[in-house]
């Protein structure tokens, strides 16, 4: 029988949700049952059901969503029970020596700052979207590139996600035992 994983995730433009349903993808095909579902609706599920819990969240300004910490402090016995990861998706780590969660400086906070010690964690580099943003985001983020070396053409839509890179992470996933 296929074991039933949870794959939750915390998206600000939607890049972070594009990454776990291409995790739901790869690890469906490795004989897991995912069920996705957003933050905001993971806290209804009986978590005890699930053998693996994976949290997707991405970064938007230097911080996770404040609703992430808040499960996971809620939720951190379930965690620590049986095999858990974390990701982090920022544009940060389209930089090769910011890519690894002791190297990326937001996923390296966010994961000093709780208690619970996921047994996988990961970070990937996330997608610039300029003309999807408002005025206001827009522009912050072309200044923040700018300041980082990034691209800054307002118009341009640029994906920095290494999709072998999630997709081993899928696998590693998988393959974690209890």
């Amino acid at each position: 029988m296929a074991e039933r994983l949870l794959l939750i995730y915390a998206t600000t433009d939607g890049h972070t949700l594009h990454i776990c349903e291409r995790l739901k993808f790869l690890m469906t095909a490795q004989g897991q049952r995912v069920t996705l579902v957003p933050i905001e609706q993971a806290s209804a599920l009986n978590l005890a059901n699930f053998e693996r819990i994976v949290i997707g969240a991405s970064i938007r300004y230097g911080h996770h969503q404040p609703q992430v910490a808040q499960f996971i402090a809620k939720h951190q016995a379930v965690l620590e029970s049986r095999p858990s990861a974390f990701f982090s998706v920022n544009v940060v780590a389209r930089k090769p020596d910011k890519n690894t969660p002791e190297t990326n400086p937001y996923a390296r906070k966010f994961l000093q700052g709780i208690a619970w010690k996921p047994q996988l964690a990961a970070v990937f580099a996330g997608k610039l979207d300029y003309p999807r943003y408002g005025f206001f985001d827009r522009h912050m983020i072309r200044l923040i590139m700018w300041m980082s070396h990034g691209p800054t053409d307002t118009k341009a839509v640029v994906e920095f996600t290494d999709w072998a890179k999630v997709e081993a992470f899928g696998r590693e996933m998988c393959a974690l035992k209890a």
